[in-house]
């Protein structure tokens, strides 16, 4: 694989962002020292969570945010559907709320995502959609006009964006088609148009490409695939900033997953798409992090312990990488999980993929992820824009 240098990439306009900032505001800087987030700065990294409207009105959850928490994603808001539910009309109300929650509480806010490009998760009104006599031209205006829009809305507001998520098939490693695809020319256009279009807007942001491929044993071929694109992506000098790794580890989060093992890990192939990634002068980031608890046995002290254990397992080996500037879950507490509502547990028993219990009280695998930055190498400061270390 090509070696990419740093003077390379500053040729080409696609090195890492970076924005000097003042210091975050009084309750960020008081954070306990303990808390996930002041652990991880310690070490030059961020830690943060994924929330939803339906948690702004739990405050005890709020407060848990709060006290551990550097970034806020939000879960759902963002994405196309919500901000389009029809073609032209638009809706921020939603996301407002949660942007202004993390600005009001002294986090920096993630942008997930412009563009998820995979055919189920669109919006719905784009199936059959007419996009006039040129069918290329009216995709490629109808993207780039959302695109621009929700940047601009956002602008300094969002230090990373999840520009595109998920173009990859999971199974085969190829690139998934959609209605913009076809309209456009191929997936590769797609994407392509998408990141431009975001860096015309927002010159210093971090622009990330999201995935769920992962350490198991059974997605190579989806490795391989994102690879071929990042390679891809450099070859073209599309702005490309960093790969934003979801992590959603243990049973897995797809429905072709269902019977795998809880832990069916290859450390040896994991650890080698990473060099291939960070030599290509990529940043890291882990978006989505949870540890999907299915197949574990009902007792809630194996579950959590099992649970720890390989999530400080993957922890350790992602974080000995010192291009991982962030670590996110998705979602802090057990009762604010999405895995609840996916592939229910055989015995019909609530899942423990978090850190934090119903109750919202610290579970094994908090102490793990506190333990893994403890114990991770140190590294510059985050290069997210605006959140100094």
């Amino acid at each position: 694989m090509k070696p990419w240098t740093r003077r390379s990439l500053l040729q080409s306009g696609l090195a890492g962002t970076a924005l000097a900032a003042g210091p975050l505001p009084l309750f960020a800087a008081e954070l306990a020292p303990d808390s996930l987030e002041a652990l991880a700065r310690a070490k030059g990294m961020h830690f943060g969570t994924a929330l939803s409207t339906r948690g702004l009105g739990d405050e005890k959850y709020l407060d848990l945010i709060r006290s551990q928490c550097g970034i806020l994603v939000p879960e759902n808001e963002i994405k196309m559907p919500a901000l389009q539910a029809k073609p032209g009309t638009w809706d921020f109300t939603r996301a407002d709320r949660l942007l202004d929650f993390a600005a009001e509480s002294g986090m920096k806010a993630r942008g997930h995502c412009l563009l998820w490009h995979h055919p189920r998760w669109l919006p719905r009104w784009l199936d059959g959609y007419d996009f006039g006599s040129n069918p290329r031209a009216g995709a490629e205006a109808l993207l780039r006009e959302h695109i621009e829009i929700t940047c601009k809305e956002f602008d300094q507001r969002i230090v990373s964006w999840d520009v595109v998520n998920e173009a990859v098939d999971n199974v085969t490693g190829n690139m998934r088609d959609t209605v913009l695809s076809k309209a456009i020319g191929s997936p590769d256009q797609v994407l392509e148009l998408a990141f431009q279009a975001a860096r015309a807007v927002l010159p210093n942001t971090e622009l990330v490409y999201n995935d769920y491929m992962g350490w198991e044993s059974d997605n190579a071929p989806h490795r391989n695939g994102v690879l071929r694109l990042l390679e891809r992506f450099r070859k073209n000098g599309v702005p490309v900033n960093a790969l934003g790794v979801q992590a959603h580890i243990g049973a897995g989060n797809q429905d072709s997953n269902a019977n795998r093992s809880f832990d069916a890990r290859d450390e040896k192939a994991w650890r080698k798409f990473l060099e291939d990634v960070t030599a290509m002068g990529y940043s890291l980031l882990i978006t989505e992090f949870d540890v999907h608890d299915a197949p574990l046995p009902a007792d809630v002290g194996a579950r959590d312990k099992s649970v720890a254990a390989l999530g400080r397992a993957f922890l350790d080996l992602t974080l000995s990488f010192t291009q991982v500037n962030s670590v996110l879950c998705w979602g802090l507490a057990d009762s604010y999980t999405w895995l609840q509502r996916r592939n229910p547990r055989p015995d019909g028993l609530p899942k423990r993929p978090t850190p934090y219990d119903e109750q919202f009280q610290a579970k094994p695998l908090r102490k793990a992820i506190a333990a893994a930055f403890r114990a991770a190498p140190p590294r510059k400061p985050a290069a997210i824009a605006g959140i100094p270390a």
